[in-house]
């Protein structure tokens, strides 16, 4: 059974229709290959954009287009934010360490530098000479002559000094004799660093033994009157070596080191 609309005057067709017709033109045209040169004035004769339904369609693909660009343009901007936060966190580490290097060799110079001055210090202590005793005088002098020495004169000097009083060693060495000494008594001999000996004789006492590491200063008996004495004193040699005869004179050789005697 077929429909036939009523004849008389015919209505327009609908919206929808019109452009269900539009876009089935527009398909045949684009087959047929004449949209550029037939479809354009047809185009032109179009309604507006509002009832085709394309300019919506570039709309939203310039939106996407532009949301894809910002969102480029961003990501860009935080790769750079990141290099450059990393160049700057690199830069402060550098500068870190390289302030960490300068301190430790600045500190390393500064323990240097105390250390020699601590050796120096302790160099100068060693090579320093005392009086063997404190505040005292030499009472008789080197080479006095006499029948009270067997050689006829004094090989030494004798220093002021009452029983118990400390006697020091005058340089550092090493203790080479401890003991009885015959006329000198009680006696400590020292062969000092320099290579040449020293002999504290007549001692009540001695603090030292043979083989042991003296100091300047350091006390090593107490005076006294042991031996061949008419009363307590120091009697005290310098010599070149360990024997009997080679001494030299005691105040030059004090004096030579430094000791005002």
């Amino acid at each position: 059974m077929a429909f036939t609309r009523a004849t008389g005057k015919h209505r327009r067709p609908s919206r929808i229709q019109r452009r269900t017709a539009r876009a089935a033109g527009v398909a045949a045209l684009a087959t047929t290959g004449v949209v550029g040169a037939v479809a354009a004035p047809a185009f032109a004769a179009e309604p507006a954009a509002e009832q085709t339904g394309l300019t919506p369609v570039v709309t939203m693909g310039d939106t996407v287009a532009q949301k894809i660009d910002a969102q480029a343009v961003a990501q860009k901007q935080a790769a750079e934010e990141a290099i450059a936060k990393k160049k700057a966190e690199e830069a402060a580490r550098e500068r870190a360490a390289e302030a960490a290097k300068e301190a430790k060799e600045r500190a390393e110079k500064v323990r240097e530098a105390k250390e020699r001055a601590a050796r120096e210090a302790e160099r100068k202590r060693l090579n320093t000479f005392v009086s063997p005793i404190s505040g005292s005088y030499v009472s008789t002098g080197y080479k006095s002559g006499g029948a009270v020495w067997s050689s006829g004169s004094h090989t030494g000097v004798d220093f002021h000094a009452s029983s118990g009083t400390a006697v020091h060693s005058v340089g550092m060495g090493e203790v080479v004799e401890a003991g009885w000494g015959g006329s000198y008594g009680n006696q400590v001999v020292i062969k000092m660093n320099d290579g040449t000996y020293t002999q504290y004789g007549h001692l009540s006492s001695s603090s030292v033994s043979v083989g042991q590491k003296v100091t300047p200063g350091q006390q090593i008996g107490l005076s006294g009157a042991t031996g061949n004495v008419t009363g307590p004193h120091l009697h005290f040699e310098a010599r070149t070596g360990p024997e009997y005869g080679s001494d030299i004179d005691p105040v030059a050789y004090l004096r030579s080191h430094g000791v005002n005697v």
